[in-house]
């Protein structure tokens, strides 16, 4: 079962594991969902929350990357499409077609951008979720009401996936446990374990709810840390840096969708500063982002810088007939990418490759760094088989191709979900009957959105969530879409989970806190 307590008794009862995984991000899942699903006796452990960092704060797009093509990185692309149709597959109930438009304010825009996207089209092969049209100044404004008309020649429309972070990775990690992997959050990796000759044979983990330390034995020990890489590196004891990991934050504005009729997103291709600008419908509200600034310091909470902030605004000015003001703004949230560069190359974060490297320590221990969301199943069968041939395992091929994860639905199953949750896929109907078992279950915790005492419940008893943010910023994504009305019911959902929990009263107290103040730096 996908809760604490069985998952820590799974732990103690096995001597041994095939690989320890640290990091509950898209690369630590996806690497878990990959090995477990190969025979491998696998944990995972992951310091907070699954996807607490970079991997809850994207932009939520299952993408080629349109902006990779115009960089000539075909590879990526190419690799990124099949990834996106793959996803589609394995994920439905997370996975959104969406529309987006390229608007053009020269005439010949249209049609140097329409030319790129038909080699966008032509790249996805028969994983194509739609075909890009050049469409006139007209229908440009049709699929964009609020979009500015003076001097618009057209625009171009094309196709990319839309998703859930933070749901995809909560459903890989109980892909992962179902399959037999031991996977915990609220467990820090705060030692390595080695033979005399100073290889790795495992990790000492600290359950940080009780402060007790287990000792855990590894064939294969894995770094998915991310943007914390150096930190694991450093404890494994590396000697040597042949790649530079450069933190670049990202930061997105999340505003009524009033500010974005219709269905149809807006991406504007190349922005002041030489970046992507997306505006997308997401949870009935509308993202817009993102920035790329070099971090020389990376942090579980990025705090957006006010420059970040006026230029997205800024930005969104020059496209949108509704201006968005700093007081239109619900929420803000900021993440840092995992960016590799060669040693002493800290320039242009905009031009560092979003592809990922293996690095090898040693003493023994893997570390996988870079990459995107998008392409978490290839990274993650590429680490893998690199561990695989490194440590002599047995040679299971990679199953993840194929490989259906939890709550995923058939397109037609799709179609019947409640558009509340529809987040939850298959567990839809288990979690309505949990719902609908007791009246007080039922109540809104907070009046202005659909958010149920239930699916509180739900979180703690079968999504692991022990925290108030676990559940607020990840389970149910408030914080990211209202950090105002994340604040306002924080005393609900903590009085929820520590009935469910069973904690003390202090420990209540700590929680309100805690997250009233973290929750503040998603305001501006």
């Amino acid at each position: 079962m996908f809760n604490r307590d069985s998952q820590i008794k799974n732990l103690q009862s096995t001597d041994e594991f095939d690989m320890v995984v640290i990091g509950g991000g898209a690369s630590g899942l996806g690497i878990a969902v990959d090995a477990v699903s190969r025979g491998f006796k696998v944990a995972l452990f992951e310091a907070y929350d699954f996807a607490k960092g970079t991997s809850s704060r994207s932009t939520k797009l299952v993408h080629g990357g349109v902006r990779y093509l115009a960089q000539g990185n075909i590879k990526l692309v190419t690799e990124a499409l099949r990834e996106r149709g793959l996803l589609e597959k394995n994920a439905n109930h997370l996975f959104k077609r969406q529309m987006f438009l390229i608007p053009s304010y020269q005439w010949w825009h249209k049609y140097y951008y329409g030319l790129g996207l038909t080699a966008y089209d032509f790249l996805s092969k028969r994983l194509s979720i739609g075909r890009s049209k050049v469409v006139s100044a007209k229908t440009a404004i049709q699929k964009i009401t609020n979009l500015k008309s003076k001097g618009l020649q057209g625009g171009v429309t094309y196709f990319d996936g839309q998703f859930d972070d933070a749901r995809l990775a909560l459903n890989l990690a109980q892909t992962a446990s179902e399959s037999g992997a031991v996977i915990l959050n609220h467990c820090k990796v705060t030692n390595m374990l080695k033979d005399d000759e100073g290889k790795l044979i495992g990790v000492a983990v600290t359950n940080t709810e009780t402060d007790e330390i287990i000792n855990v034995k590894s064939k294969v020990v894995i770094n998915a840390t991310g943007v914390f890489s150096n930190k694991i590196l450093k404890l494994a004891g590396r000697k040597k840096k042949s790649l530079k990991i450069v933190p670049s934050q990202g930061i997105h504005l999340v505003l009524d969708k009033s500010f974005l009729e219709g269905e149809t997103a807006l991406m504007v291709p190349k922005t002041s500063d030489g970046r992507v600008l997306f505006a997308i419908p997401w949870h009935n509200k509308v993202v817009v982002g993102t920035t790329d600034t070099p971090i020389k310091k990376p942090s579980y909470e990025p705090k957006p810088l006010e420059q970040e902030i006026d230029f997205i605004l800024e930005t969104a000015k020059e496209y949108l007939t509704k201006v968005p003001t700093r007081e239109d703004v619900l929420s803000v949230f900021a993440g840092l990418r995992p960016l590799v560069a060669p040693e002493g190359d800290k320039s242009n974060t905009k031009e560092i490759s979003r592809g990922h490297k293996i690095i090898h320590s040693e003493s023994g221990l893997i570390t996988i760094v870079g990459g995107k969301w998008t392409t978490y199943r290839e990274m993650s069968e590429d680490v893998v088989n690199d561990a695989v041939s490194v440590h002599n395992l047995t040679d299971n091929k990679s199953k993840t191709r194929g490989l259906s994860i939890h709550g995923n639905l058939s397109k037609f199953d799709k179609k019947e979900l409640d558009e509340d949750l529809w987040f939850y896929g298959s567990d839809i109907r288990k979690l309505q009957e949990l719902i609908a078992s007791n009246e007080s279950f039922r109540m809104l915790i907070h009046p202005n959105y659909e958010f149920k005492v239930g699916q509180v419940i739900w979180a703690a008893r079968y999504e692991m969530a022990r925290t108030v943010e676990d559940v607020l910023a990840r389970r149910i994504r408030l914080l990211f879409l209202d950090a105002q009305a994340a604040i306002d019911c924080t005393e609900a959902v903590a009085d929820i989970l520590q009935k469910e929990l069973k904690k003390s009263d202090s420990w209540k107290v700590h929680q309100i806190e805690e997250f009233k103040t973290l929750a503040q730096g998603y305001l501006i």
